[in-house]
């Protein structure tokens, strides 16, 4: 491998400008002795016409060169070229001019000037390139700070910076969302004035650890209070921001999380009324099994046991009668267990699928709650996996019964509709109706565990459920299930 220097005066010979410099040289050299070559022979007439005998005007050509080669290559390059130059004005001035004090005198200015102008030049386009360096990184300095400024206000998360007394310093758009103060509003508080005493003293804890270089764990849950009074939980990860080595303030970046915090809570609220619920069912089922059927079966036991040892004629009027009451509580038995059995899971379901179930379903509130409730189908009718056909029957059972139990209506409507992708029930009734919360994750927590269990049920075969209800001008149900 070749050494740099020689790599760089290979790479310096291989440029264009280092030989017309060459040639710039030598087109200034050749009439500087025009006496003693005697050529060209034009050129020679041509300076003697114009009067030009001394040759003080060839040396001071000999400056282009130099400041050329200074400009191009740096001081280094100008000192070569001029020794060059130096090299080819002293042979003429010691040797062959008339006038060699003087020849000597203008050679070493030629010399001199050369170089103080080629280092001028060359400082000069030092100064020029910084200062387009600077302004290039001064342009990119502005466009990266334009581009973290957008992506400071643009972005989802809440982001603020506040000093380390608390006063905020900037903030973003998703700061004023979360907090309810505008971006103006904010600039003008300290932390202190949304954090609770328990937040704040957290916030000072994470401030400690951070300026101590102790680990913190990120992100960390916090709670803040909005312009209205009311609470947002956020998720937040806070850093330290350095000045020099100097710390000299926080960066918050902040996500809310108050709707998930709800929806957490709700659903496990939701679960342990849920867990209640189905206790209490059990209980409900326990009490009808052992003071109804049990019961009931103890009376026939004893019955068929008298009728058996005792002497009694079977075929008197008498007998016959006592038969008929035996049977006819034996139908009333196999009546309420199937009664029960049905509630608890309905053989239509499983042996004919969704649409007779729910026919039966309708057929039965008819019956026991005197509202009106028909079944209509939309689209050609297929098969659902057992687990979305449960999800959706029970959720009808659930309507239905808030229908005829809370809602005074006269008429529930139940439409099927199947598509290639998805099925979709909707039950609508024509009774008083009632209030709905603002957001369907506060169900459970405004008591409406019925539709919050509902809900529950759509989600875990991946549908959804919406519900719509007005005062008076009834309620509308609809479970959309993939299948």
């Amino acid at each position: 491998m070749a050494h740099p220097a020689v790599n760089r005066v290979i790479k310096i010979i291989r440029r264009p400008s280092f030989w017309l410099i060459v040639a710039v040289m030598v087109l200034i050299t050749l009439p500087h002795y025009k006496e003693a070559i005697q050529h060209p022979v034009f050129l020679t007439s041509f300076l003697d016409d114009i009067g030009l005998t001394r040759h003080a005007f060839e040396r001071i050509f000999y400056l282009a060169p130099i400041v050329w080669a200074g400009f191009l290559f740096g001081w280094k390059g100008a000192l070569v070229t001029s020794l060059f130059a130096l090299g080819a004005m002293l042979p003429r001035a010691i040797f062959i001019s008339e006038h060699p004090t003087d020849a000597l005198f203008e050679t070493g200015v030629v010399f001199v000037i050369g170089n103080v102008l080629a280092i001028s030049f060359a400082s000069l386009r030092r100064e020029r390139d910084y200062r387009t360096r600077l302004e290039n990184t001064q342009r990119e300095l502005t466009a990266s700070e334009e581009r973290y400024r957008k992506l400071f206000e643009n972005a989802h998360d809440a982001i603020w910076l506040h000093d380390l007394d608390g006063k905020l310093i900037n903030a973003n758009r998703a700061t004023a969302t979360i907090t309810g103060y505008s971006q103006d509003e904010l600039l003008k508080m300290n932390v202190k004035s949304f954090l609770s005493e328990d937040s704040l003293a957290l916030a000072q804890q994470i401030g400690r650890s951070l300026l101590a270089g102790e680990p913190v764990a990120q992100p960390y849950e916090q709670r803040i209070f909005r312009r209205d009074g009311s609470q947002a939980v956020v998720q937040l990860a806070t850093s330290l921001m350095m000045d020099k080595d100097r710390p000299v303030a926080f960066q918050n970046i902040a996500r809310d999380i108050s709707e998930q915090k709800r929806m957490e809570e709700n659903q496990r609220f939701y679960l342990q009324q849920a867990t209640l619920a189905q206790e209490e069912e059990r209980k409900r089922i326990s009490h009808e099994l052992h003071d109804d059927t049990i019961q009931s079966l103890v009376v026939l036991s004893r019955q068929l046991d008298a009728l058996a040892t005792g002497n009694q004629d079977l075929t008197s009027e008498d007998s016959r009668r006592s038969l008929e009451e035996l049977w006819q509580q034996t139908n009333n038995i196999l009546q309420g267990v199937r009664r029960l059995s049905q509630d608890l899971r309905p053989a239509a379901i499983d042996r004919l699928g969704l649409l007779p179930a729910l026919e039966w379903l309708a057929a039965e509130v008819t019956r026991f709650s005197g509202v009106d409730a028909t079944v209509s189908v939309v689209g050609q009718e297929h098969r659902l996996p057992e687990t979305t056909a449960i999800a959706l029957f029970r959720i009808t059972q659930e309507a239905l019964r808030n229908v005829w139990r809370h809602s005074g209506a006269q008429k529930a409507e139940i439409t099927i509709a199947f598509t290639d992708k998805s099925t979709r029930v909707t039950i609508r009734d024509d009774g008083q109706g009632f209030k709905l919360p603002d957001k369907m994750g506060d169900l459970a927590k405004h008591g409406k565990l019925g539709l919050a269990g509902m809900q529950e049920r759509a989600q875990l075969v991946g549908g959804t459920l919406k519900a719509t209800s007005r005062k008076g001008k009834g309620t509308t149900i609809v479970i959309e299930a993939p299948g």
